[in-house]
């Protein structure tokens, strides 16, 4: 009888122990039969070297890694040192899955697909004439993208660095069309005239904690969609339910986006209802 398949699989980035893919992927693949492996390799546990990222990705392909999931704050790093990437990562310009096989780094971005299934099932039928995104990093590329392809007429885009709101909404007009994303001046003013907020920036997370924007800028007819997880009920969460907000938080996001990951790791389809009661269960075991 021959062995079952066998992944071993990491995940990059920063601050990231609390990170619940390693149990997601490693439960759905031994479900499925597979020797199933996913590992932390967290730089803030290291010690800082030049060209760290990419001494990480040369390691895991000589140590036989199946795969990379890639967080913040490398998802556009690692666009350079990979050898090819799919249409949505190149479109994209950012990386949050990496497969490893036959000598090759083929990048994917699978942030984006996850944020559109998980709008589609939580904020059914939410208005998308103007919407406001803070943050346009690797994953905001990624979610603004799908926020465009949901029907966003208008996507006013703010980051604390304005170069990358202004390249990204540049890049996503190429795409969409003239005018269907803009950088943001005055959040104020833009928070006004919005049906809905996209919270994209790591604002929020337990390493992070705080409120991206003044509380006073919400209002009840508005809706709030969340990107950050761990805590899954984030202070903006908060702040927006306490005077009824419809929200999103973003839990949803972080199951779909795996469940991509997972396929292209394996070339296998996860079962994706399992991973979502998984995940809600593991969530439910973290409340006090």
């Amino acid at each position: 009888m021959s062995a079952p398949p066998a992944f071993l699989i990491g995940l990059i980035g920063a601050g990231i122990q609390a990170s619940r893919s390693p149990a997601l992927h490693e439960h759905e693949g031994a479900a499925q039969g597979f020797r199933y492996a996913y590992r932390l390799l967290d730089v803030e546990r290291m010690v800082p070297a030049a060209e760290l990222l990419a001494r990480l990705l040369t390691a895991a392909q000589l140590t036989g890694f199946s795969g990379l999931n890639i967080t913040h704050p490398f998802k556009q790093q690692v666009v350079p040192l990979l050898d090819t990437l799919s249409d949505d990562a190149r479109a994209l310009g950012a990386v949050n899955t990496v497969v490893l096989r036959d000598g090759k780094r083929v990048g994917h971005n699978t942030d984006g697909w996850g944020f559109a299934r998980s709008f589609r099932e939580g904020l059914t039928d939410a208005p998308l004439h103007r919407v406001v995104q803070l943050g346009a990093g690797g994953a905001g590329a990624a979610v603004a993208h799908a926020a465009l392809t949901l029907g966003t007429q208008q996507l006013t885009l703010f980051d604390v660095e304005t170069g990358r709101a202004t390249n990204l909404a540049e890049s996503l007009c190429g795409r969409f069309g003239e005018g269907r994303a803009v950088a943001g001046h005055d959040l104020p003013s833009a928070m006004a005239a919005a049906d809905g907020l996209i919270h994209a920036t790591p604002t929020g997370m337990a390493a992070h904690p705080g409120l991206p924007l003044p509380p006073d800028l919400l209002r009840p007819d508005l809706w709030v969609a969340e990107i950050v997880y761990f805590p899954l009920e984030t202070a903006l969460l908060t702040a927006a339910r306490r005077i009824g907000c419809r929200t999103l938080d973003g839990g949803g996001m972080a199951v779909y986006q795996a469940v991509e990951a997972f396929r292209l790791f394996t070339d296998t389809p996860p079962d994706a209802e399992r991973m979502k009661r998984h995940f809600a269960q593991m969530m439910a075991e973290d409340r006090p």
